[in-house]
């Protein structure tokens, strides 16, 4: 007997365009979620936000020991770097909430995203306002803010650079989509796939 053809396992797909990457970058508390939330509710089409904390927010299982913790921390970080990428490559457009806290995270996605659908944009605010936040929501560990206030944008280049401080969430977001209308070429992506890269 002969099986007939399922027309829906038939058909293959066409290849994806690459969807768009939107990266803030920023320290903890800086505003990066609310900014990222802010601008995909104005945003045309569809878009997804992926902030790295939902990734660390998935663990389960029982207590990790302290040494143990920082390992655990760059496992779930690359995954969700991959998570990223595979996304943007099937086509997706995201924004998405990440520090660039480490320098190897960076270099990460730097091998592993388009440079030209990226857009990377700094969340900047000042270590005051920060630490003044970061008791506020009593969520994240003391310090953390402080810790990574010196790293996040200390490889300099960015598209776009917003200060939460000064500016309203729905402020930075409109700014952030006016750029996406008109994107910088060479994107900062680009440059410094060129410069870190090469050296």
């Amino acid at each position: 007997m002969k099986i007939p053809a399922d027309p829906g396992h038939a058909r293959i797909p066409p290849t994806p365009v690459g969807g768009t990457v939107v990266l803030l970058n920023g320290a903890s508390s800086s505003g990066k979620s609310s900014v990222a939330r802010a601008l995909t509710d104005i945003l045309d089409d569809t878009w997804f936000q992926l902030p790295v904390d939902a990734f660390h927010a998935m663990r389960r299982g029982g207590p990790i020991a302290e040494e143990d913790l920082p390992a655990e921390i760059d496992r779930t970080v690359k995954g969700f770097h991959r998570a990223v990428a595979g996304m943007a490559a099937a086509g997706n457009n995201l924004v998405v909430d990440h520090p660039l806290s480490r320098r190897w995270r960076l270099l990460d996605l730097l091998d592993l995203l388009v440079p030209e659908d990226t857009v990377l944009v700094a969340v900047r605010c000042p270590l005051p306002e920060l630490e003044r936040r970061e008791r506020e929501r009593g969520d994240r560990p003391a310090g953390l803010a402080a810790l990574q206030y010196g790293h996040v944008h200390s490889h300099g280049t960015h598209d776009l650079e917003v200060d939460t401080s000064r500016h309203s969430p729905q402020e930075c977001a409109l700014r952030v989509r006016e750029l996406l209308t008109d994107r910088p070429r060479p994107t900062a992506f680009e440059t410094l796939r060129r410069t870190l890269r090469s050296s």
